[in-house]
């Protein structure tokens, strides 16, 4: 759409050069901004290591989530998500398909700074059953005391 507009505005301002500049470079802006925010949402997948798990979401949500501190994974899809203490939706398309949740309340800290504790977090994968076996095994193996060792992104 920001493609078709940017064509739309150079044939409306064809006769005001420094208009048509103007909004030219403004158009191409917003074209590079849109391809990076789709970038920052495909690149970054959740990712399975040792003893962590990393929940990603674009280039805000970093959150490290220790594999002991997880009680349960359940595969669930939900579509609605209001805001309550203690939880952290992280939606692609309004929608989540992963539910952990944790032994004891996770240090997460907000695009601004502000501290929230939470100990259910609900996130998106698009492969959600492959995630919810991986970490339901890493989970069990680092209870037991085994090494996990996967770095492959989920």
């Amino acid at each position: 759409m920001c493609a078709v507009e940017t064509f739309a505005m150079a044939v409306l301002l064809r006769d005001w050069p420094t208009a048509h500049r103007v909004v030219l470079v403004l158009d191409l802006y917003t074209l590079l901004f849109v391809a990076g925010l789709y970038a920052a949402w495909t690149v970054r997948p959740h990712l399975l290591h040792d003893d962590v798990l990393r929940v990603r979401q674009a280039a805000h949500v970093d959150l490290r989530v220790p594999l002991d501190r997880i009680v349960a994974v359940r595969r669930e899809t939900r579509a609605t998500h209001e805001r309550a203490d203690g939880e952290l939706n992280l939606p692609v398309g309004s929608r989540t398909t992963v539910t952990l949740q944790l032994t004891a309340p996770l240090a997460h800290f907000t695009l601004l700074g502000r501290r929230r504790d939470v100990t259910l977090i609900r996130l998106h994968a698009d492969d959600a059953d492959a995630l919810a076996d991986a970490l339901t095994d890493a989970v069990r193996r680092a209870r037991s005391g085994s090494s996990v060792r996967s770095d492959r992104p989920r």
